[in-house]
């Protein structure tokens, strides 16, 4: 399988010989942290530049599912979410391989819209607050001396910054080169799964959004924009391999085995003609800062997207970082600062997130447990509850 989250195939010409010129702010990865945090930088007056290893718009593994929590940042951003009549999710469905299964109301709920879309349009909105976004560029060398980072693009670009950030996703390159620490681990249970996802036309409630385990694995379906639905799942590498590396066959064996999941993939209708995939993912803890780089969104630490918070994390990972981002560029703290009070608000933000997400998804994938933990919840829907506010936050 890919390691790369997305098909598109990109025919843009490089980007010609050239130095950029020193910057306030040099972000890596134009996902949603990576552009969130542009545009924030931007807007307060600050030089800042992008770079995006894609061309806009394009396809990326993501349960597309937003908690309500963003929506004001989002709009703050420039984003006309309530002119979109985007499907607003408020009910969860939960079933184990046998096909029980648990509904509950969402006590916040969140709105689907499709990474293709958002990705975009916050792309373009840096372009109009005067971010220099810099599309089908890889960053392969990121150089910090005497307070400036130099960051190159073969022997064709390079440019100069302040401050670096590391909006990469889920495993980069520069992760690898690093030899960052999750890298490294042996492989475990939350260290080498692999996710495919489907756009597809069906008859769903468009408030509704279901989580269904299958063996190893679970998969995820809502409603997106212009009534389109993202199917999104999780699973192990070994199921894979067992699959003769066929995601096709790996979904009759395996997926089908959930009644509710036979049902869509025989009801559904496929947008793509192939999935989008990516593999090696892991939940495994990471630093979020390294080599004075202040890591964003997923290269800060991935929650199990049976928790359906990653879009927000992100977006709000993003809004902590540009708080301490400028305090340092208006010389109110020294750079040893701002790394420790970075990492110290992301840790009081997500860090009891991760752990509830980790701890949830040892019940999820196994058809003995995932069928008791929803025996157990189903009557006593408090408890619910709980765990779901334990994997969201407040809006902010």
């Amino acid at each position: 399988m890919d390691n790369d989250a997305s098909h598109t195939v990109n025919f843009a010409k490089p980007p010609p010989k050239a130095h950029l010129g020193i910057y306030d702010l040099a972000i890596i990865g134009g996902g949603l942290g990576g552009l969130a945090l542009g545009i924030q930088s931007a807007k307060a007056g600050y030089k800042t530049i992008l770079f995006e290893k894609e061309r806009y718009p394009f396809h990326k593994v993501c349960g597309e599912y937003v908690s309500l929590e963003s929506w004001n940042f989002l709009e703050d951003l420039g984003v006309p979410l309530s002119q979109m009549n985007l499907p607003i999710i408020n009910r969860l469905l939960v079933t184990a391989p046998n096909g029980k299964e648990l509904e509950k109301d969402l006590p916040l709920g969140g709105f689907g819209i499709s990474r293709y879309k958002l990705d975009s349009m916050l792309a373009q909105i840096a372009r109009e607050n005067g971010v220099n976004v810099i599309e089908s560029t890889k960053i392969e060398e990121v150089k910090f001396d005497n307070e400036i980072f130099t960051l190159q693009s073969g022997a064709e670009l390079r440019c100069q910054s302040r401050i670096v950030a590391g909006a990469f996703g889920k495993r980069s390159n520069l992760d690898v080169k690093w030899k960052r620490k999750f890298i490294l681990q042996k492989q475990n249970k939350l260290n080498n799964y692999i996710a495919v996802k489907y756009h597809i036309k069906i008859n769903w409630p468009a408030d509704l959004i279901a989580l269904h385990n299958f063996k190893n694995g679970y998969c995820g379906i809502s409603q997106i924009e212009d009534g389109e639905y993202c199917l999104c799942y999780l699973t192990t590498a070994k199921n894979l391999e067992l699959s003769g590396n066929s995601i096709q066959q790996m979904e009759k064996q395996i997926l089908h085995e959930n009644p509710h999941l036979k049902r869509i993939f025989s009801e559904a209708s496929m947008l793509y003609p192939s999935p989008v995939t990516i593999s090696h993912i892991s939940f495994s803890k990471k630093t979020q800062v390294h080599n004075h780089i202040l890591m964003i969104g997923d290269a800060a630490g991935m929650i199990t997207p049976l928790c359906g918070n990653g879009m927000s994390m992100a977006l709000h990972g993003s809004k902590i970082a540009f708080e301490q981002i400028h305090l340092f560029l208006q010389n109110r703290v020294p750079r040893w600062q701002m790394e420790q009070d970075y990492e110290k608000a992301w840790q009081q933000h997500f860090a009891a997130r991760l752990k509830t997400g980790r701890f949830i998804q040892k019940f999820f994938g196994s058809p003995v447990l995932s069928g008791m933990l929803i025996s157990v919840l189903k009557p006593v829907p408090a408890i619910t509850t709980r765990l779901i506010n334990a994997t969201h936050g407040q809006p902010f």
